[in-house]
């Protein structure tokens, strides 16, 4: 008897700093989406595929819902919020703790609208003991109607394969939408540019990576040696913010293009010439013109 195919979209959802970038990239087995311990990591919507015998799942992963601050609050948490009614699937990341904040009750709002199975993932069971997973479950599992509740560690990968095969019970029957070998939907040239944006989230002060957006102002391929040649521009909203960015004499633009460097040559497997400049546009997080200038497509949300 032929194996059923199934297919279909799952959105992870959350609060920032939750999981769900690191979740996305243990299951691809692969970096596509930044990580950081800042909130606001992820921007925009990223697709990522997944493959294997049994169908295809096709992961998106949505910037955190938050109480908006500004256009740029507001765009994300829209992208976000319209997910949920778009998916086969939400998968929905939260901290295991028994204290249910605000933050989590805003999401459970918007989840009592949606007729979407919600998969609950309670994440970084890796920093909390065994025994006490059971109460974390017990108090969520009255807060939204559950189709189901997984634990896991998306650091190191515990309980992957139940989450897997939970999402595939309420996956419909489709066919395949992707190649086997497309593992995402991004451009190379974004992927480029967040992974130079993470490198500066990491190395900056707070204050500063909410700031920042990064533009690829060339990518080009050299005729002759496995070389590629990449301009990028780091824009912050402050003087003061540029200074620092670059550093003492350069030093810290420097870290930023060294670390980021290393891990685009991962991803593109050549060497590459990355040249940083930091630019600054005061206010850019409130301008629609420099918001689409920056990749935050302002079609996805009309």
């Amino acid at each position: 008897m032929k194996n059923i195919y199934k297919s279909g979209f799952v959105t992870l959802i959350g609060r920032p700093n939750v999981g769900k970038s690191t979740l996305m990239n243990q299951i691809i087995g692969q970096k596509i989406a930044i990580t950081s311990d800042k909130p606001q990591t992820t921007r925009n919507r990223i697709q990522t595929v997944y493959t294997c015998d049994d169908g295809q799942i096709i992961f998106v992963d949505t910037p955190g819902i938050h109480k908006a601050k500004n256009k740029l609050g507001e765009y994300m948490v829209t992208v976000a919020e319209r997910t949920l009614n778009e998916v086969d699937v939400i998968l929905w990341l939260v901290e295991p703790s028994t204290f249910i904040g605000a933050g989590e009750r805003h999401i459970a709002e918007q989840l009592t609208r949606v007729k979407t199975p919600i998969i609950l993932v309670i994440n970084k069971i890796d920093t909390v003991k065994k025994e006490e997973i059971l109460t974390f479950i017990g108090a969520y599992k009255d807060i939204c109607n559950f189709a189901e509740i997984v634990p896991v560690s998306a650091l190191n990968g515990e309980n992957k394969e139940n989450l897997m095969k939970a999402i595939f019970n309420y996956l419909p029957e489709g066919p395949q939408f992707y190649d086997e070998d497309t593992i995402t939907d991004q451009p190379e040239r974004q992927i480029v540019a967040e992974l130079i944006r993470e490198k500066a989230l990491r190395l900056l002060d707070e204050e500063i990576p909410h700031g920042i957006a990064v533009s690829i102002e060339s990518m080009k391929e050299r005729k002759k040696g496995n070389i590629v040649d990449i301009d990028a521009t780091i824009v912050c909203e402050r003087d003061s913010h540029k200074g620092i960015v670059i550093g003492k004499q350069g030093a810290m633009l420097k870290k930023i293009g060294t670390l980021a460097r290393q891990e685009i040559e991962n991803l593109l497997d050549m060497r590459v010439n990355l040249q940083l400049w930091v630019k600054v546009k005061k206010d850019w997080r409130d301008s629609d013109f420099l918001l689409k200038n920056y990749g935050y497509s302002k079609r996805e949300i009309e």
